[in-house]
């Protein structure tokens, strides 16, 4: 918490894509929010983003981003093998800290990066976004007030085409087996299986089928897995990344209806029950991360507020995805 601050001003490590237009601009729209310094080792590259974006600060060294005295708080952008590395960093000079997701490539550093926080009570947020858009928020909205009856089972689709990139044999970190060895299922998957788990609460138990098909890349592209959450709510998924065409289609099983949705493409979500169906096209904001953010900004100014996407959380989400690759 940083109750004595009209304003938490923040860093950004790591301003590559992901800060561009979804989550960047959104610490800058946030009210008591301000973002003073970014940090990327190109410094032609960290220059023009501060110049584009209108921050006061760029740096080419994250340990300097960390411990400058201006900064309170501090966003981790780059890929998930360093986010080990750089949050022990912002955790030793005790400051608040959100860490892209997946928190790390593994249940195990993940875990370590929490408890690293939490032994020091310093807040600990993971870019799982989704637990905060109000177009999952319906959703989970109908579930608990039970109009699919008591839910029964969950199963995702999510395919898509070998991109030019991955033909071409172009380097991509999120392919790379050292960077994110579940490939795009460590990226894409876990966006989903985090909402899952704050649907239908934690996961009991997780296992899967991963391996590399294609061999385009070092990095997994196909994986097939099963779990069961705490309450007995089964969930199934299948995630093909050298499919001929891209579905991205979730389905909630329950007594008396089922609820359709995507977790990636913009699609209407569907009820359906024997009373009638229902579908509603709710739109995500133009910066995807802003509730996120604000409700990050809520709990650091507010002790009796709690963010939807905790280390905690995240670090249940990487067991789930570990266990699926069968990792652990």
């Amino acid at each position: 918490m940083l109750l004595n601050k009209k304003n938490i001003r923040w860093g950004i490590i790591g301003c590559g894509n992901v800060t561009e237009l979804k989550s960047g601009p959104a610490y800058q729209k946030t009210v008591g929010f301000e973002l003073i310094a970014v940090m990327r080792r190109t410094p032609k590259m960290a220059e023009d983003y501060a110049e584009r974006h209108g921050v006061e600060k760029y740096y080419t060294d994250a340990d300097a981003l960390i411990n400058d005295p201006d900064v309170d708080a501090v966003y981790i952008a780059t890929p998930p093998d360093t986010h080990k590395f750089f949050g022990l960093k912002v955790v030793a000079v005790g400051k608040p800290c959100c860490i892209e997701k997946p928190l790390s490539t593994n249940h195990s550093d993940s875990l370590a990066i929490y408890n690293a926080f939490n032994a020091k009570k310093i807040p600990l947020f993971v870019a799982y976004y989704r637990r905060t858009l109000p177009r999952f928020l319906k959703i989970k909205s109908w579930i608990d007030k039970g109009k699919i009856g008591t839910v029964r089972h969950i199963q995702w689709q999510l395919c898509k085409t070998a991109s030019e990139e991955d033909l071409s044999g172009e380097y991509n970190w999120r392919t790379d087996a050292k960077v994110s060895p579940g490939g795009y299922f460590d990226d894409l998957a876990s966006h989903g299986l985090d909402l899952f788990c704050y649907l239908f609460g934690e996961v009991a138990e997780a296992a899967g089928i991963s391996l590399n098909q294609q061999k385009l890349y070092t990095a997994k592209d196909a994986v097939t897995g099963y779990w069961l959450h705490d309450n007995d709510i089964t969930g199934m998924g299948n995630w093909n990344f050298g499919s001929h065409k891209s579905e991205d289609k979730v389905t909630i099983y329950g007594s008396l209806g089922t609820i359709q949705f995507s977790v990636f493409d913009d699609q209407p979500i569907q009820l359906k029950t024997e009373k009638g169906d229902e579908t509603l096209n709710i739109l995500h904001p133009e910066n995807v991360q802003l509730h996120h953010v604000e409700q990050m900004r809520d709990q650091l100014l507010n002790p009796l507020r709690t963010h939807p996407s905790s280390g905690q959380t995240g670090a249940h989400t990487s067991w789930v995805m570990d266990k699926i690759l069968g990792n652990i």
